[in-house]
């Protein structure tokens, strides 16, 4: 991985900044050097001392710059220098006068005596605790970068996580984190809970104190959703988790238990008549969609007008004559103003949306369509002929700190629409379908497609699912696999698939091919063969854009690590013309097929549109797949091209990449690729179950090849005890309707 560089100079001059501080150009001499440095900077003067920490860029037009990620202010040390610095007005409390009386008095020692020892400013005449109290919070503020640095390192925390606090607390970083070091576990900052422990110790913060319990509790919650998806799980279970991380009582997590449920740092709730418990993050979210389904379900539309005759019309005009569930669909979605639509591969969900958008906006309606990826935005584009966005750009993302979510569009700036439709359902999460719902009016109608046989989303949630089995939203699920789609075996080894049926894996003459591999080593050689000669020679596919290699998982033998270099040393060959850049995980090299794998809301990307105008945004999400278009070994970064986005990346930026020739079964979620090879191997039973071959199947196009043993795959369809997600969207949401019919009957008295 990159480090980060330290230099320290002079400021030698401002070429540019701001209003607000949050962007300046410098240039800083050093003892070897005039150093480009941007980022934000705040009110930096010419002549300060300065302390930077960053790296290094290329940037076209200006060269060598370093991007600033800490910004310290260097402490004068002559008498002279001191009085010069404090009667510039860089302390906004300190004047000119009491300036000079301050170095009279501590000479060199005066801001030593200001950052260790302000009461001392007493003996000054003038001085009153007031005025004391003001200059201790000044150079506090002013310095804070600096002794957070010097704070950190002697707690061995190493430089990112300091940058992230920085980033993420701010001027009073180190006295919030002296406060509680368990800080630095949030989300953003992501410190190891260990880590956070030694600090706590050092700080003399006892063991079984109040807030340490508070802070286990938030960390095991927030690791069960990153690592299971689960937005809740049960008191006992979360009980246990805290216990062993924690090594305590169970009497003082009762007693800590009861303190976070009054502070509303988690919530409670009953599930079946078993107690639950939440992040409230988590409650928050599917509480607020709880809430804002019921009322859109209530608005009075007239849901018993029938729109049969219209939807006559329709038909006559494409010459499509629409299945029964169709229909009903179709008349739901206009006459309801929200509908799930849900079926596999061939039942026509396509087909039908055409038609509600079609007839949505014959009746003059604006109709925005949504995806959670960029590629199933591209695919809905598409199929609908309509422009569809991501989530995440229809609502803007905006800077903020760490993994917050926080956009432009919300309750006070809706999107401008009369209908939303939200293609791959299945993968949107609690924390952003809140977001989106926020965004919508609530007269706006919705409609969600998707499959709810897919995996459940990478986030923490289920919505759709939950919105299915709460019963109290109008659902129709077709069910109908189309003549023409029946002559693909990878649409009817789908469906098969998904009834728990067993598929005919001898048939090889179509587009669903079954190969016997029993080893490690076997499946490697086929593989290879198959992405880089037998596929692009038959199919002409491209190894790079038309071929995806899927795994169930990340570890072992065919683990996507294991893969990604056997495939990457195949199919992308070290060259000496080809540059490369190596880190602690990965080499990357120019014409490499990598993933981001997490969020990140401030990674800046340009866009060139055809007609030559740029598009500039920021953010690349969990899932976006791209290729290294450059990497430059001098500056150590590298350039991907996100689908047309293009994002420099750099340092600790480089973590979040991993090679993407083969991906697990959940990151190929939302995306259709033209050929997918499935790699399956026997152990770890608990990650071969039917909807993750079911996943794996319908994200094949044209070509689905499984690489495997029959017995294998046997296991997987038999298997249907896939990994529970505990949420609490489908309790809250039949509550929420059974509250509304109390009101109602209780209105009608």
């Amino acid at each position: 991985m990159n480090q980060l560089e330290r230099i320290e100079g002079e400021v030698d001059r401002v070429k540019f900044k701001n209003d607000d501080g949050s962007f300046c150009v410098i240039y800083v001499k050093t003892e070897e050097d005039l150093v480009c440095a941007v980022g934000a900077l705040g009110n930096v003067e010419e002549g300060e001392m300065v302390i930077l920490t960053g790296e290094y860029q290329q940037n076209d037009i200006y060269g060598k710059q370093l991007r600033v990620k800490m910004f310290e202010r260097s402490l004068p040390t002559t008498e002279a220098a001191i009085l010069r610095y404090l009667s510039s007005g860089a302390l906004e409390s300190v004047k000119p006068l009491i300036a000079k009386r301050l170095v009279t008095e501590f000479g060199d020692k005066t801001l030593e005596v200001i950052e260790n020892e302000p009461n001392k400013l007493l003996e000054i005449k003038g001085m009153d605790q007031k005025r004391v109290d003001a200059i201790r919070e000044d150079f506090k503020k002013t310095f804070a970068a600096r002794t957070l640095m010097v704070y950190m390192s002697k707690n061995e925390v190493p430089t990112k996580y300091t940058v992230r606090a920085w980033k993420k607390l701010g001027d009073y970083a180190e006295e919030e984190i002296k406060k509680d070091p368990y800080i630095m576990c949030s989300d953003g900052i992501d410190l190891p809970f260990k880590k956070a422990d030694e600090i706590a110790e050092n700080e003399d913060i006892p063991r079984d104190s109040e807030q340490r319990v508070r802070a286990g509790i938030r960390f095991a919650l927030r690791q069960v959703a990153r690592e299971y998806g689960h937005t809740c799980i049960a008191m006992e279970a979360l009980k246990q988790d805290v216990l062993q991380l924690l090594e305590i009582e169970g009497e003082l997590f009762d007693k800590v238990k009861m303190v976070s449920l009054r502070e509303q740092d988690i919530y409670e709730i009953k599930i079946n008549d078993e107690s639950f418990v939440m992040l409230n993050t988590y409650y928050k979210a599917e509480e607020y969609i709880s809430r804002r389904l019921e009322v859109m379900k209530s608005i009075a539309y007239d849901n018993k007008i029938d729109y049969s005759s219209i939807i006559d019309l329709e038909q006559q005009q494409t010459g499509i004559e629409y299945a029964e569930l169709q229909r009903k669909a179709i008349n739901l979605a206009l006459s309801e103003g929200f509908l799930v639509l849900t079926g596999g591969p061939g039942t026509g969900k396509t087909t039908t949306l055409n038609a509600i958008i079609s007839l949505y906006e014959q009746q003059g309606l604006d109709v925005m369509i949504a995806a959670p990826t960029g590629r199933a935005a591209k695919r809905i584009s598409d199929l609908t002929g309509c422009e569809a966005k991501t989530i995440h750009r229809m609502l803007e993302v905006m800077p903020s700190d760490g993994d917050e979510m926080v956009f432009v569009h919300d309750e006070d700036d809706l999107l401008e629409c009369d209908v939303m439709v939200v293609d791959e359902m299945s993968m949107v999460d609690s924390v952003l379908f809140e977001a989106l719902l926020r965004a919508l009016s609530v007269t706006c109608k919705l409609v969600l497609v998707g499959d709810s046989d897919q995996l459940p989303p990478v986030g923490p949630g289920n919505v759709l699912q939950d919105i299915i089995d709460s019963g109290v939203m109008s659902v129709v699920r077709l069910t109908e696999v189309f003549r023409q789609a029946q002559q693909s075996d990878i649409v009817m080894n789908a469906h098969r698939i998904v009834a728990g049926k067993m598929i005919d894996i001898k048939k090889r003459d179509n587009d669903f091919v079954y190969m016997f591999r029993q080893t490690p080593e076997d499946i490697y050689d086929t593989l290879v063969e198959l992405c880089s000669e037998r596929l692009p020679n038959k199919y002409g596919f491209s190894p790079i854009k038309d071929i995806q290699v899927l795994s169930p998982t990340k570890q072992g033998r065919i683990g996507t690590p294991e893969l990604n270099k056997l495939l990457q040393s195949s199919l992308n060959k070290a060259k000496a013309n080809k540059k490369e850049l190596k880190t602690v995980y990965n080499i990357y090299r120019e014409g490499d097929k990598v993933m981001q794998t997490r969020n990140n809301y401030e990674i800046s990307w340009t866009k060139t549109e055809p007609n030559g105008k740029e598009e500039l945004g920021k953010g690349v999400f969990n899932g976006d797949i791209g290729i290294v278009r450059s990497v430059n070994t001098t500056l150590k970064t590298v350039s991907i091209d996100f689908e047309g986005r293009i994002a420099e990346y750099h340092g600790e930026m480089l973590d979040d990449l991993e090679l993407a020739y083969a991906v697990t079964v959940h990151k190929s979620q939302g995306s259709e690729y033209d050929a997918v090879i499935l790699t399956l191997y026997e152990g770890m039973d608990n990650l071969y179950y039917r909807n993750l071959l079911y996943t794996a199947v319908t994200r094949a196009k044209k070509l689905l090849v499984i690489l495997g043993t029959a017995k294998r795959v046997a296991f997987m369809i038999m298997n249907n005890g896939k990994n529970r997600r505990f949420t609490a969207l489908g309790t809250m949401l039949r509550q929420s309707a059974y509250q509304s019919e109390l009101e109602s009957a209780e209105n009608d008295e």
